[in-house]
């Protein structure tokens, strides 16, 4: 699976650079930092962002004003907003300008792990949720891929629930059987070879030489994505 990125929007340098230091240990996530609203959103705006951590107290604006612009400007992706303030009204008016969840300082970074993982599978689970595969961004609720130049890839259902299951197995290669039982279900009807011919059709719309396969790789009996 490749790496959810995580940008840090806060003017706090030994706290975000620790955030940073630490989300760097797990190979799961890749980071970038903010350390004002307006750099902040320009980031969110211009990258793909998995999530979100925004500071209430920035310098420049109230990280709450920078969420509202934000999601007017239709970023889905969750935010989690810091604040040294932990009052339900406080808490309140985060949640109403757009947040997803909000967490007082000081805090374990545990706890802040926690939450990441929980809003990033939940997000997973929601028509907003966009993926990258390759040079592609991929958005299953729309059964589309989108390659660097904006052109369009449409996908069947079955072709969106193939590339859906190998992406959350990350490098791990998934069985034919494995996909066979995921995708269609328990329907006796099917065999290997209504996979393989979706394999087959799936690499000629997204491998840059389908005869060689560098993305949706054959691999120990089964099939993988390669990041």
């Amino acid at each position: 699976m490749a790496a959810r990125k995580i940008l840090i929007c806060d003017d706090d340098t030994d706290l975000r650079e620790g955030l940073v230091e630490q989300l760097s240990l797990y190979e799961e996530f890749e980071t970038a930092q903010a350390d004002t609203a307006a750099k902040g959103v320009q980031m969110a705006r211009n990258d793909h962002v998995d999530l979100l951590i925004m500071d209430v107290g920035l310098p420049d604006m109230d990280g709450r004003e920078a969420v509202k612009i934000l999601r007017k400007n239709a970023f889905k992706a969750p935010i989690i907003m810091l604040t040294g303030h932990d009052t339900d009204s406080d808490t309140v008016l985060g949640l109403e300008a757009g947040a997803n969840d909000y967490v007082a300082k000081p805090f374990k970074f545990a706890v802040l792990l926690a939450r990441i993982r929980a809003h990033l599978r939940q997000h997973e689970q929601t028509e907003d949720a966009t993926f990258t595969i390759g040079r592609y961004t991929f958005r299953p609720s729309a059964k589309l891929l989108l390659d660097e130049k904006g052109s369009k890839v449409r996908l069947t259902e079955k072709e969106t629930a193939i590339l859906k299951y190998l992406y959350r197995a990350g490098e791990r290669p998934v069985s034919r059987d494995v996909l066979l039982h995921e995708v269609w279900g328990y329907n006796s009807g099917v065999t290997t070879h209504t996979l393989e011919t979706h394999i087959y059709r799936l690499r000629q719309k997204i491998e840059r030489d389908p005869s060689s396969a560098e993305l949706l790789v054959t691999e120990s009996g089964g099939y993988k994505l390669v990041p």
